[in-house]
């Protein structure tokens, strides 16, 4: 059996960055070396491991490459975290945090956010991916992401979770739609009318078609689609009525459309996750609770939006 205490770091650097890129040259350029250094170094880790890991021909990782990838990437990341630690002794807390959140999230929170970090930590530096709960809950589980902002809940044993923010689910309507003069409306009402909904399977999806199913009422897809900004935009560019998050409307769009409540369905919930195993670095622990203070503060600005936590005083 090999012994991972036997592995240079350097090897697994490399070979992670091989795989990440999917080239030996574009491994280099990140770790700022040159091709021939990351080539030798992830032959000398196949040589210990006593297999491929990457197809030379393709560049495509194996099938013992990709399982030798999720652990060294873990592995890397705790290397960082320990570096991360050490230099927050000195109090000096720097380190990358890879921070995923949902773009409707995301469009409010990131800019005070990263102006808060940056003031406070510049040693910090906090790399942010927009996307949606579906996607970010796998790279959050594989390590490819430190923290996650998601709409709950999250159905994921290896992960944990804290409520952040609710928020009301609304209809928006463009203008001339047979909707648009209502003040308020019913799933029932809705069911007679193709909407721009989120993908089935997806949280927000679900709720809509639980609370549906207890009306007695299907809701039928003009659309469905995983994401909640593309289906806003939709709305705003005439297409059609889709059920959307409070959030989910940007403040500077045009009013060319209209918010109506919907009657008899449950909010939606938002949260921060993380690993279950393993401890946050200083610097994970540190952009957890901006992220925390900053919602606290500033979601009740957003129409619509509920924070769990009330700010620090």
């Amino acid at each position: 059996m090999v012994s991972w205490l036997a592995m240079d770091r350097k090897q697994l650097r490399a070979f992670v960055a091989v795989a990440e890129q999917r080239s030996f040259s574009a491994g280099a350029r990140v770790l700022g070396t040159v091709q021939s250094n990351v080539s030798a170094h992830v032959a000398r880790l196949e040589k210990q491991l006593g297999v491929l890991l990457i197809d030379r021909s393709t560049n495509e990782l194996t099938d013992e490459g990709r399982v030798v990838f999720e652990r060294a990437r873990r592995i890397e990341g705790e290397f960082e975290a320990l570096d991360a630690d050490v230099a927050s002794l000195r109090d000096v807390v720097s380190g990358s945090v890879r921070l995923g959140a949902i773009g409707t999230t995301a469009r409010w929170l990131v800019a005070p956010l990263l102006d808060s970090v940056t003031a406070q930590y510049p040693e910090i530096r906090v790399i942010v991916l927009d996307a949606t709960t579906t996607s970010l809950v796998p790279n959050l589980a594989s390590g490819a992401v430190d923290l996650a902002i998601v709409n709950l809940p999250v159905d994921e044993t290896d992960l944990l979770v804290e409520p952040l923010f609710d928020e009301d689910r609304i209809l928006i309507v463009p203008d001339g739609h047979p909707l648009a003069d209502h003040d308020s409306v019913t799933l029932s009402e809705l069911s007679r009318h193709e909407l721009l909904l989120e993908a089935r399977g997806t949280a927000f999806r679900d709720v809509l078609d639980q609370a549906a199913t207890a009306e007695g009422v299907v809701l039928r897809p003009k659309a469905e689609l995983d994401g909640m900004r593309l289906l806003a935009s939709l709305v705003f560019a005439g297409f059609g009525a889709g059920v959307v998050p409070a959030s989910a409307i940007p403040p500077n769009v045009e009013a060319t459309w209209r918010r109506i409540p919907v009657e008899g369905v449950p909010g939606r919930s938002v949260g921060l996750a993380r690993r279950r195993r393993g401890l946050p670095t200083a610097a994970q622990r540190v952009v957890a609770e901006q992220i925390r203070r900053t919602i606290a503060e500033g979601a009740a600005s957003v129409p619509g939006v509920y924070p769990t936590l009330r700010p620090a005083t």
